[in-house]
C-alpha cells in the first residue's frame, strides 16, 4: 500500500474516496503514494460526490460606527471547542469573509481598500483565485455558488460569484440587479434579471441551497436567485414581524439541500423548512418556548423571557440573536456569549465570550458555516 505504482489502485481508490476530508488530510502523510493518490484530481472528483459533514463556523465581528473592517477571523469547529485565528494567513492580504459554499470561501479586501480584490479560496489546501473588483464596496452582499456534484472535473473547478446590487428609480421604486462572475469564463457579466424589492439585505447572508442563492432582507421577505436560470424571486417568511410584541430576530440556513428559517422571539425558538418556493409554503420543524429552553439550560439562562422583552426597550441589540444555521446546528449569541445549539437534541455548548473573537462589536457579526473539501483551485491562479 505504500507504493501505488506497483499495485492496482482500484481498491485503495475506491476505499479512500469514501472517507471524509478531515480523515484524508492525515492519510496524505502515510506515504508518497497515498499523497499522490489523494491529491489527484480524478480522486478528488470522486471523493467530492459524497456529502461532507459540517466542520465548523467562521466568525468575524464588525464595527458599528468605525468604517474600518475588523481583520480578525475566528474559526471554531463543532466537535472541539478550539478557536483558530490564522486560517486565512495564506492569502496575500487581510480579508472579510463573505460566503462559504461546499468547502470554498469567498472573501473581500479589508476596508480601507489599497488593492481591492475578491478571493475565492480553499483553506484546506491554501489555494486561491483572485477576481477583479472594479467597483469595491464595504457593504457587499456577495454570494458564492459551487456544487461539488456538478462543478468539479478533471480539468477545472467551476464556481460562480454573484453580487446583488440595489438601485432606485426616479419614482423611488427599488430593485435588485445581479452581477455574475464565472470561473469558466473568468469574466463578470450583468444578468438581464431584476427583482423589485423595497427591503434591504440583512446579515450578509447568501445561502446556496438546491442551486439557488438566498438573502435575508430586513422585511418579511427572502430574496432568491437561481444561478443556472438567472431568475429571481421573493419569498415570504413564515410569519410577519408585526405579529410579535417585540422585534423578532432571524437567520436563514441550509440542511440536506433545503432552506431553513430560524426565528427567536418572545414566543420562543422556531425553525421552519421551505417546502414550496412559488407559494412560500413553510413547514414548522422545531418549536420551543423560552420557558422550556430556560428549564433545560437553567445553568446558563435565568429569567429568559423578561430579558428578551426588556432588552429591546433599552438597546436595539437583542438578548438572543440567531447568527447562522447549518445541518441542525444553530450559532446563537446570548448576551455577550456565543453558543452552539443542536436543534435535534437541544444540547447547548458554549463557544466563548465575544471578547475572545477580536475587537468588541455591537452589531451582528458575520458568521458562516464551513465544510471541508479537497477541491483544487489551482495555486498558479492565485499568484500576484
Amino acid at each position: 500500500m505504500a507504493d501505488f505504482g506497483c499495485l492496482d489502485t482500484d481498491i485503495p481508490f475506491d476505499v479512500l474516496s469514501r472517507l471524509q476530508t478531515k480523515d484524508l488530510l492525515g492519510l496524505k502523510c502515510v506515504s508518497r503514494g497515498w499523497k499522490d493518490l489523494i491529491s489527484d484530481r480524478s480522486f478528488i472528483q470522486a471523493q467530492s460526490q459524497k456529502k461532507e459533514p459540517l466542520s465548523g463556523f467562521f466568525f468575524q465581528q464588525r464595527h458599528r460606527y468605525c468604517p474600518d473592517d475588523i481583520k480578525t477571523i475566528t474559526y471554531f469547529p463543532v466537535e472541539r471547542n478550539r478557536l483558530q485565528q490564522d486560517v486565512f494567513a495564506f492569502l496575500p492580504q487581510d480579508v472579510v469573509v463573505l460566503a462559504s459554499c461546499n468547502g470554498l470561501v469567498c472573501c473581500r479586501s479589508c476596508y480601507p481598500f489599497e488593492d481591492p480584490a475578491i478571493y475565492v479560496c480553499n483553506p484546506v489546501n491554501s489555494e486561491w483565485w483572485k477576481l477583479d473588483w472594479k467597483e469595491p464596496g464595504k457593504e457587499s452582499f456577495i454570494a458564492l455558488a459551487f456544487n461539488p456534484f456538478q462543478d468539479i472535473s478533471v480539468n477545472l473547478t467551476n464556481f460562480k460569484v454573484v453580487r446583488p446590487r440595489q438601485f432606485e428609480t426616479e419614482q423611488e421604486e427599488a430593485y435588485f440587479s445581479f452581477e455574475i462572475y464565472a470561473s469558466r469564463t473568468r469574466n463578470w457579466k450583468l444578468s438581464k434579471e431584476v427583482c423589485w424589492c423595497d427591503n434591504s439585505l440583512s446579515k450578509n447572508e447568501g445561502i446556496f441551497s438546491g442551486g439557488i442563492l438566498h438573502w435575508l432582507t430586513d422585511g418579511d421577505q427572502i430574496l432568491t436567485f437561481n444561478v443556472e436560470n438567472e431568475l429571481a424571486l421573493l419569498i415570504s417568511t413564515p410569519l410577519p414581524a408585526g405579529e410579535f410584541n417585540s422585534r423578532p430576530h432571524a437567520c436563514i440556513g441550509e440542511s440536506e439541500g433545503q432552506l431553513y428559517y430560524v426565528l427567536i422571539s418572545e414566543e420562543g425558538l422556531h425553525v421552519w423548512v421551505l417546502e414550496d418556493y412559488f407559494d412560500s409554503t413553510w413547514s414548522l420543524k422545531y418549536s420551543k418556548t423560552l420557558a422550556q429552553i430556560e428549564k433545560e439550560h437553567s445553568d446558563i439562562m435565568i429569567n429568559l423571557y423578561n430579558r428578551v422583552m426588556l432588552w429591546q426597550r433599552i438597546d436595539d441589540r437583542p438578548w438572543m440573536d440567531p447568527l447562522a444555521f447549518k445541518d441542525g446546528v444553530l450559532v446563537v449569541r446570548i448576551s455577550n456569549t456565543i453558543y452552539l445549539y443542536h436543534v435535534d437534541t437541544s444540547k447547548m455548548e458554549e463557544v466563548g465570550e465575544t471578547s475572545k473573537f477580536g475587537a468588541m462589536s455591537w452589531v451582528s457579526p458575520i458568521v458562516l458555516p464551513y465544510t471541508m473539501s479537497l477541491v483544487p483551485l489551482g495555486r498558479q491562479l492565485g499568484s500576484p
